[in-house]
């Protein structure tokens, strides 16, 4: 019989608090949302997201002051579609940011197992890995009005 541990803990109740503007967020959700079980710390996962928070917050500034010009003080407030009674701005911020913190996740524990199944498995993670930084830009091009992908003639 196996035991994993479900991070329900104290930590997992903890809040991240944003700038403000962008939404805080909460570990508990987070791990739930990602699937997370007991093997990734709370520790980590607070870092993890925080890295992402950072790189998803910054991706926004530029249009982040533009709606602040227009007089919309939190993302919550931008005008947008609700799903579920909230913003769908809301809903590809949280989804931008756990993707970035999934890859970042997934980069680091390919790295714990240098065997040869250790290696197999980090192959195998590549693309997700892949998948989930493409998850998180196509969050953040939805968020922005913009298409999700750009083609330059050569």
């Amino acid at each position: 019989m196996a035991l994993i541990a479900t991070g329900n803990t104290q930590a997992e109740q903890k809040v991240i608090e944003n700038d403000g503007f962008f939404p805080d967020i909460y570990l508990g959700h987070a791990r739930d949302t990602m699937r997370l079980d007991g093997t990734v710390t709370s520790a980590r996962l607070f870092e993890a997201l925080i890295a992402a928070m950072l790189y998803t917050n910054q991706a926004l500034s530029a249009w982040k002051k533009k709606q602040q010009h227009k007089g919309y003080p939190t993302l919550a407030l931008v005008p947008a579609q609700t799903i579920s009674k909230e913003s769908t701005q809301l809903h590809r911020y949280r989804r931008a940011v756990y993707s970035y913190a999934m890859a970042d996740l997934a980069e680091r524990y390919r790295s714990f197992d240098s065997t040869k199944s250790g290696h197999q498995q980090a192959h195998a993670i590549e693309e997700p890995i892949d998948d989930h930084r493409r998850n998180a830009q196509w969050a953040i091009r939805d968020m922005m009005d913009s298409p999700r992908s750009t083609i330059d003639l050569i």
